[in-house]
């Protein structure tokens, strides 16, 4: 029997990971138990998985989840960028804290088997871990001093579950995602929104608010790839990693305008006219603090697969997500 834990699992990354689970398995293995945690659901959530409505920093919800005893936990569950450096507490609570007390309940879940349960646990971290100066593309090697509250979140994470592995309470993984590009719905609260929103709302004719340069450079992976990743990383042999359990997933490195020329071959330029320059120092200035440019070769090494260009990535969404109908039902942005 094979079992899978989503935490977050109400989130787009976590939906379009049990749509995943429920059509392809899982190692070419059937999830038997495929469970979903979050704070809430989308309606008409992802497949025929159990969903447990809850708050991850809870100890006793926490409890709750690791006496399931899931072979595999994928946690997705984060206060997104802009919203963590806004909020300060709110940041640490959900972005590290939460993760203590997840990573606690596992590891007493452990010793009460008599050391025999040890699941596999996949992390989303980020690209935020690392700040300026940038001499190029950061590598696995390069050291990681974030320049914001969520890239401190996020990095201490991963030291967490690095400890946590090496006492061999668990045997966890941390994904350094790029910006997952392009994400379907509406803007959230994420500094990174618009790189999704001047390709999603445009193409829906809805106009959309830019508040950086399009001289900028960023890294994006798909949801598509996004998805893939996380799937990979629940069959890797982390003996393998020389316990170095943070990898930089690949990624598309492209500049704002690029992205916009992308969409004016798609769309033509009525779509490239929906986007509207509206300049914002804060989104500016946590955006200027991550890399431009991500070396993934340990990741690539492994099987990790990067999507081929910008335009796969706009592609990506208009096959899985781009619903015209949206143009007439949702209001401007």
């Amino acid at each position: 029997m094979q079992s899978v834990l989503i935490v977050g699992g109400g989130g787009m990354i976590g939906q379009r990971i049990a749509r995943r689970l429920d059509a392809q398995g899982l190692a070419g293995r059937t999830v038997d138990r495929l469970t979903l945690f979050d704070r809430a659901f989308p309606a008409g959530a992802a497949g025929t998985a159990d969903r447990i409505a809850g708050d991850v920093g809870n100890p006793a919800m926490a409890a709750r989840l690791a006496q399931l005893r899931p072979d595999t936990v994928f946690h997705l569950a984060a206060v997104v960028s802009a919203d963590a450096e806004a909020n300060f507490t709110k940041g640490w609570g959900v972005n590290l804290h939460a993760m203590w007390t997840l990573l606690e309940a596992f590891r007493l879940e452990h010793l009460a088997s008599g050391r025999l349960y040890r699941p596999r646990l996949v992390f989303a971290s980020s690209i935020a871990v690392y700040g300026p100066p940038f001499d190029g593309p950061v590598t696995d090697r390069d050291i990681c001093e974030p320049r914001t509250s969520y890239g401190a979140q996020k990095r201490a994470s991963e030291l967490l579950l690095c400890d946590f592995s090496r006492k061999g309470y668990v045997d966890g993984l941390s994904l350094r995602l790029p910006t997952v590009t392009v994400r379907p719905g509406k803007p959230n609260a994420a500094a990174s929104s618009c790189f999704s929103s001047i390709i999603r709302e445009p193409l829906a004719n809805r106009t959309a608010a830019l508040p950086i340069s399009t001289s900028v450079r960023h890294a994006h992976a798909s949801p598509r790839r996004a998805a893939g990743f996380f799937a990979h990383a629940a069959t890797l042999d982390t003996s393998s990693l020389d316990e170095r359990r943070a990898l930089n997933m690949p990624s598309v490195s492209c500049t704002v305008e690029e992205q916009i020329e992308t969409l004016r071959s798609v769309a033509g330029n009525g779509a490239v006219a929906c986007i509207a320059k509206r300049p914002d120092p804060f989104i500016q200035r946590i955006v200027a603090g991550w890399p431009e440019r991500i070396e993934a070769e340990r990741a690539a090494a492994l099987g990790f697969e990067a999507d081929r260009s910008f335009r796969e990535i706009v592609q990506a969404y208009i096959e899985d997500d781009f619903l015209p109908a949206e143009a007439e039902t949702e209001d401007q942005t």
